[in-house]
């Protein structure tokens, strides 16, 4: 297991590299930037461990704002804006954003925002569900705001006409299971009445639409069964940004043992930490807070 060390570290490695005339301000060594509402991003900081392994990674969770999935989607933008810019001023390499919220509202207007390369969670699991669907029904379960933005919609709709999606907002998850509720029986509840939609339109994929889902998958397998098959976004977003990081050159691939892992959030340090053990399990140490009204778009 990686040693997840003193962030100020990795801040300093990244602003280190990024003042390099060497490669347009970064460079393969450069971290990456990860930023999600608050925890749930974690999963996926997860699985970019497994797949790549010697990447150092800046997380920033917005705790001061959660949940964004209730939020308007002009307020996520500004929010998911101001992360940016502290990220991008840390010397990140490239951004990830690990939320749904913020993917569905703000990643058109980070992309042109910023000059580095910019990843969401949205496409790289549309594009999954719509690879391996056989009856061309696929659900999709989500936060408010991921659900009434149609990204997913937009995007599986361009790539194939064909394809019926049945959307579900899923308010209730995300605070049962930060609250630890998972294995307690209203969980079990509320999520039967969530995927009733989906058993009644046959679906033959189901689309895990937010980051804290991966948590509850084996409650999702065993209200669906084995004939849905359900697409992890983390797994699949990290997949993605491997590619992406690869085509753009800036894959790190020297053999690092031990990258760096720093954390930072903007408000409650040691609720974070508490929660992040769920997550990722494991400890992490030396969560920073930072106030987001001292970096401006």
């Amino acid at each position: 297991m990686n040693t997840i060390q003193n962030p100020q570290s990795a801040i300093s490695e990244g602003v280190r590299h990024s003042s390099s005339s060497e490669s347009s301000n970064r460079n393969r060594n450069s971290p990456i930037g990860m930023f999600d509402s608050g925890v749930g991003g974690l999963t996926l900081l997860k699985s970019i461990k497994r797949i790549l392994p010697n990447e150092q990674i800046i997380y920033f969770g917005d705790t001061a704002h959660l949940p964004y999935g209730t939020k308007s989607a002009n307020v996520i933008k500004n929010f998911s804006l101001q992360i940016a810019d502290f990220l991008e001023k840390q010397g990140v390499k490239a951004l990830l954003v690990a939320c749904h919220s913020a993917s569905s509202t703000a990643l058109s207007d980070l992309k042109k925002k910023f000059k580095i390369p910019v990843l969401g969670v949205i496409e790289a699991s549309a594009q999954k569900a719509i690879t391996i669907t056989k009856n061309n029904k696929i659900g999709v379960i989500g936060t408010t705001t991921t659900i009434k933005s149609n990204s997913y919609q937009s995007f599986i709709q361009k790539a194939n006409p064909k394809i019926t999606l049945i959307s579900v907002a899923a308010p209730l998850l995300v605070p049962l299971i930060e609250e630890g509720w998972s294995k307690k029986g209203v969980m079990s509840r509320i999520l039967k009445e969530y995927v009733a939609p989906f058993k009644k339109a046959y679906i033959d994929t189901l689309i895990l639409g937010c980051t804290h889902y991966p948590l509850i998958k084996r409650l999702f397998r065993k209200e669906l069964g084995s004939s849905v098959t359900l697409v992890d976004a983390s797994i699949e977003t990290a997949l993605c940004f491997k590619k992406l990081l690869t085509e753009k050159k800036l894959l790190n691939d020297s053999g690092s043992s031990s990258p760096n892992y720093s954390f930072y959030v903007s408000d409650d340090p040691d609720k974070f930490s508490q929660l992040a053990k769920l997550f990722l399990g494991e400890k992490i140490q030396a969560v920073k807070p930072v106030s987001l009204e001292k970096w401006h778009y």
